[in-house]
């Protein structure tokens, strides 16, 4: 099995979750080790006989095709992307070259290859909806991507349907409401506010518009992707949902009360509004009807899964403080981290 991917909390729980429970599967993990990659997500399975690193762009095509030449994949899980939507907006062509033009050289790969793969399972997201306000959305609503983050993976899962069109590739999607837990990197809006909070730096607001999201445990993805791979259907679509819908504004309130332990009278000292970013989405509604047909539900409940986030970064403060990223914005000016980061 090839999982291509960055080591952020999805990625890094996917791999570890297979070499685990699969002892006699051999998982094969292609990374760049980007910024927001670190290679200490994956310490519990580096010794694992039946895991390998190879430390690669996944835009290389030579080193692609030589995997898929050498190798006999029978899976792909495709999660390599440039994901940060305020990124996305100050440097587009490096999100059009990792999450489009990377998509083609291992799709491209993955076809041409001797040992034909029985699954490529390409990890998208409900961003590629646009905005919804009163409107959710299925598998079969259109795709307006109003950033353009969203509208390389839109571009990217039109190159994968194309697979499955003309040559009946044996692709499936996924899209997925905002996923997080350990070790997810710091500019994603949870792991970004509670790190503020350890710092005892404010938490930023972007703007007054009442924006929300949906937040599924990692958990609880990891779970519907090896149900996707075990039960979906080649060709289709599922998106990965979370129940619990939450205001930014009223996420960084819990987090302040959880990691600062502070009444209610005095939450407000540790917010601050921000300028608002040109174009940001107020929601993103989905319905999972289609993926708990095969049998999926989230388990893990907002309360439950916060407080196990909130612990690992407490009882981890340092762990991205490596990262030359993460220092560099540290010695920024006071609060300049923005959100909300999709």
């Amino acid at each position: 099995m090839l999982h291509c991917s960055q080591l952020h909390a999805n990625g890094s729980h996917l791999v570890c979750s297979l070499v685990t429970k699969h002892p006699d599967w051999r998982i094969i993990n292609l990374d760049n080790l980007d910024y927001c990659c670190s290679p200490r997500s994956l310490e519990s399975v580096e010794d694992r006989a039946n895991y390998t690193f190879i430390r690669g762009d996944v835009c290389n095509s030579q080193l692609v095709n030589h995997i898929f030449n050498t190798e006999n994949i029978d899976v792909i899980f495709h999660l390599a992307a440039k994901t940060h939507v305020e990124t996305s907006f100050e440097t587009p062509s490096s999100f059009q070259r990792v999450n489009v033009y990377g998509t083609r050289v291992l799709l491209g790969a993955a076809h041409q290859a001797q040992h034909q793969p029985q699954r490529f399972i390409y990890v998208s997201t409900d961003e590629v909806y646009g905005e919804g306000l009163d409107q959710v959305f299925d598998e079969s609503s259109p795709l307006r991507p109003s950033n353009p983050y969203a509208a390389t993976k839109a571009a990217a899962e039109y190159q994968v349907r194309s697979y499955w069109d003309k040559y009946k590739f044996p692709i499936i999607i996924t899209r997925s409401n905002n996923i997080y837990g350990p070790r997810q990197y710091t500019e994603k809006v949870i792991p970004k506010f509670l790190t503020l909070l350890q710092m005892n730096k404010k938490c930023t607001i972007q703007g007054t518009l009442p924006k929300s999201r949906h937040f599924l445990f990692v958990d609880d993805a990891i779970n519907a992707f090896r149900l996707v791979l075990e039960k979906g259907i080649v060709g289709e679509i599922y998106n990965l949902g979370a129940s619990y819908e939450i205001p930014i504004m009223q996420l960084a309130r819990e987090l302040v009360k959880m990691v600062k332990n502070v009444p209610d009278s005095e939450v407000n000292d540790w917010l601050e509004l921000v300028p608002d970013r040109a174009c940001v989405d107020l929601r993103y509604p989905i319905s999972c009807e289609k993926l708990q047909q095969l049998g999926w539900r989230a388990e893990v409940s907002w309360t439950e899964g916060i407080k196990q986030t909130v612990k690992w970064y407490q009882d981890n403060p340092n762990f991205w403080w490596d990262q030359g990223p993460i220092r560099w914005e540290v010695e920024k000016a006071n609060n300049q981290y923005v959100g909300p980061a999709s």
